[in-house]
Parts: C-alpha cells; structure tokens; sequence
C-alpha cells in the first residue's frame, strides 16, 4: 500500500457473492436469450436440433438464470433497506448534500477527473442511482419474462401444482394490458435485454475508468471487497 493511503472496506462477502451470482446469470440469460429468439447455431450441428435437445437446454438455462436473478432481487431488495452495512436508499433521498455529490460526481465523470468535490471513500449518490436502475430494469426483465412463461402454461396447471400459473398470472397480466399484449410483452423483454447489455457496458467502462483516474483501486472492490482512498481525505 502507498505511504499515507489507507483500506477502506466497500462489499461485504454477501454482497460480492451477489455480484458474481448476478454477472454469470445476465451472461447466461442473454446468451441463451438470443438463442431462444433467433437460434443461431442448430443449423451447423450434423443431427436434427430436436434429437439433441439443443432449445431445451437452452431454455433451461435461461430459466435456472431467471430464478437466480429473482433470488438475489429479493437479496438486494433487503439489503438496500436493511443491510447494516450500508443502506443504499439513503443515497435516493433528494436533498442538497445528496444532489450536490450527485452533481459533483458527474462533473468529475463528465472532465475527466478535472474536478473532485466529493468523499469517494464510500457509495455516492451517482452510482446508487445507477445501481437503482439496473435493478428496475431486472425487475422489468423477470416480470415480462415470467409472463411469457405462464403463456405456455394454457391449461393452468403445472408439474408443482395449478397455484403456480395462478400467482404468475395474479402477478405478471397486468404487463399484457400496459404493453399491447404478448407481442408487447416479448418486444419490452427483447428492447430491456440490450438496455441491460448496455448498462454492464457502462458499469466495466466507469470501474476502469475510476480505477484509472482515481487511482484508489476501485476495481478491487468486486474482487476483495475493499479500496484505497488517502488517509487526509476519509477524516
């Protein structure tokens, strides 16, 4: 560690199990996702798709993704209010102190590190707001999905019981009226998928970028769970 920088913890180990969890499930949904609507590769298998099974594991997967998701949903969920860690919520309260590190955040973003009026030691306002949206988003994703799914279950039973077709349509047909119906329903869950892709773009390009400008070992934080930020400035 450089002379007069100190560690500062940032992610408990729950939240960065969470984070992986969350990085291998989106990876494997969008994968598997864009092979569910268009199937890009049975043409070049030797064997007729259906005798390999090739969509149904596909879907398989995209569905084991889909409940992993809504499993650290319900996680975060808690923690943001919870967590005695930090509580993230209380970065969304808009008031002065947090719309000014909002505003300074993006500034700094914004000329390159030009300008620094804020701790940096812990969570600001910017990145809980864009931490927010994403997690709408997955919301967004899981519910329109779940949709489409109970869609196939036409008879109203399932393999677990009819209570489970009946708690996704109680839950999920309310999207069938906001969004035109199932057309509407697949084309919000295909159009949230790339907002999402490019939301984890923009996630890789800031942490380089903060890692590289900042030079307190942001991108660390996912891995080990700390950072380094000068000893003077977390006083």
């Amino acid at each position: 560690m450089k002379p007069g920088y100190e560690k500062i913890k940032r992610m408990t180990p729950a939240m960065r199990i969470i984070h992986w969890v969350n990085v291998v499930s989106i990876l494997a949904a969008v994968i598997t996702g864009l092979y569910i609507a268009h199937p890009y590769y049975q043409s070049f298998i030797a064997d007729p798709a259906v005798d390999k099974y090739v969509m149904a594991w596909n879907r398989w997967i995209h569905f084991i993704g889909a409940i992993l998701l809504d499993v650290t949903s319900v996680a975060v969920a808690y923690l943001y209010f919870f967590s005695r860690f930090e509580k993230p919520y209380k970065k969304l309260v808009p008031n002065a102190r947090n719309v000014t590190e909002f505003k300074e955040v993006l500034i700094n973003l914004l000329t390159l590190n030009r300008r620094k009026n804020f701790d940096s030691s812990h969570s600001d306002s910017f990145n809980v707001v864009y931490f927010t949206i994403m997690h709408l988003m997955l919301i967004l994703m899981l519910l329109t999905g779940l949709q489409m799914y109970v869609h196939g279950l036409a008879s109203g039973e399932s393999s677990i019981g009819a209570w489970w077709p009946w708690m996704l349509h109680m839950t999920t047909d309310w999207t069938l009226w906001v969004f035109g119906g199932n057309m509407g329903v697949r084309y919000v869950h295909h159009l949230m998928m790339w907002w999402i892709v490019a939301w984890v773009m923009f996630h890789v390009y800031y942490q380089i970028w903060r890692t590289i400008f900042w030079q307190e070992g942001d991108i660390a934080i996912a891995f080990g769970g700390s950072k380094f930020k000068k000893s003077s400035e977390t006083e």
